[in-house]
């Protein structure tokens, strides 16, 4: 996962906002947080964005989306977890006849697969999945994972 970190005076015009804006519309953005930080007379916005690197690009209106390929984008570590992750989301997109992107994508899956611990609540973090997805599919995909990794103690 990436981090970059933006600084945004409090009574700035614009520019350094629409930078940062630039660089959340062209990112995979997992987390943002931000703190109010006041140095004597000045004061100004830290944000700390949190993304994943995904080499792609926007397609235009009729083309066709490259195709990542998260082996290569991904740690050796994240895309065993990826993987696994593909795995369950297939399970659920066969149990519920949907196909699997509509269960999550590719890139959620990517982001996912990044993430300490996988909760409810930090599924609500990564850039595209709602709570109507988390309750649907997030403890199933949550519930999978914890089996495996209790099959794996054993």
């Amino acid at each position: 996962m990436q981090y970059e970190i933006f600084t945004v005076p409090v009574v700035e015009s614009g520019e350094m906002m629409e930078r940062m804006n630039r660089f959340l519309r062209g990112h995979k953005v997992v987390q943002v947080d931000k703190e109010l930080v006041v140095l004597g007379d000045c004061a100004y916005w830290s944000f700390c964005v949190n993304y994943l690197e995904v080499v792609s690009s926007v397609a235009l209106a009729g083309e066709r989306r490259e195709k990542v390929d998260y082996k290569n984008v991904l740690s050796e570590e994240h895309f065993k977890v990826f993987s696994q992750l593909r795995m369950y989301r297939k399970r659920i997109a066969e149990q519920d006849a949907v196909p699997a992107y509509a269960v999550f994508t590719d890139a959620e899956l990517a982001m996912l697969s990044q993430l300490e611990d996988l909760t409810a609540q930090a599924m609500l973090n990564v850039s595209g999945i709602g709570k109507k997805r988390v309750e649907k599919y997030g403890a199933l995909l949550i519930e999978m994972s914890q089996q495996e990794e209790q099959t794996e103690q054993k």
